[in-house]
């Protein structure tokens, strides 16, 4: 997305502007925004950071300085996210950041959009190997497997959980959904995936059809 077109909030985390990222946040939250559209506005700047990263006008040093920004953010906003009440759960979904690739900023944000719907997520963490997925699926009898990736050369490891799934018998029972820069309709097919999702709320959208 062009710079200009973007918020000012979402301009502020692709500045690295640190100060201005939470004094922003804290004037949305007092007013009222929602803490959706405030992490909708920050996952624009992320995008951003990620697109000049990838161009190699970012360094990692970089990438990782918004990331924690953006980690602040998040955790200023968990206590207000809201959470629509149930007496019970959902419904069960496995997440995780493929094997080979260590970042979970997209991820994070799926987890705490997912929990605040109801859902119970059960979050492997970064550089997932196929056998922890399919070991997670069995132990929860999860629906969902949500697959993560940040780097273009971990995205043919998603092809291998798809794989190893199928292998376990349990492929027509779960639907299986990824997501992250590399991914597009493209990837999806190549990897066997049944969804890819653009952003967080339409991961979580996927989540909710499919336990509807």
């Amino acid at each position: 997305m062009e710079k200009e077109k973007m918020t000012e909030l979402a301009r502020a985390l692709m500045d690295l502007n640190e100060q201005k990222v939470y004094q922003l946040v804290e004037e949305k939250a007092k007013n009222g925004v929602s803490p959706l559209e405030i992490l909708a506005e920050c996952n624009e700047g992320m995008s951003g950071v990620g697109d000049l990263f990838s161009s190699g006008q970012y360094f990692l040093s970089q990438m990782l300085f918004a990331a924690e920004i953006f980690k602040n953010v998040m955790n200023r906003l968990e206590d207000i996210m809201p959470r629509e009440e149930s007496t019970a759960s959902r419904g069960k979904v496995v997440i995780g950041t493929v094997k080979g690739d260590i970042h979970d900023i997209g991820k994070n944000i799926v987890v705490n959009l997912l929990r605040g719907s109801g859902f119970e997520v059960v979050d492997l963490g970064v550089d997932v190997p196929a056998e922890k997925f399919v070991a997670a699926l069995k132990e929860t009898g999860a629906k969902v497997l949500g697959m993560s990736a940040l780097l273009n050369f971990t995205y043919p490891e998603m092809k291998t959980v798809v794989e190893e799934v199928t292998k376990a018998g349990l492929r027509d029972q779960v639907t299986i959904i990824i997501g992250g820069a590399p991914c597009n309709e493209q990837v999806r097919q190549f990897t066997g995936a049944d969804y890819y999702a653009e952003d967080a709320v339409a991961g979580v959208n996927i989540c909710k059809k499919v336990y509807s």
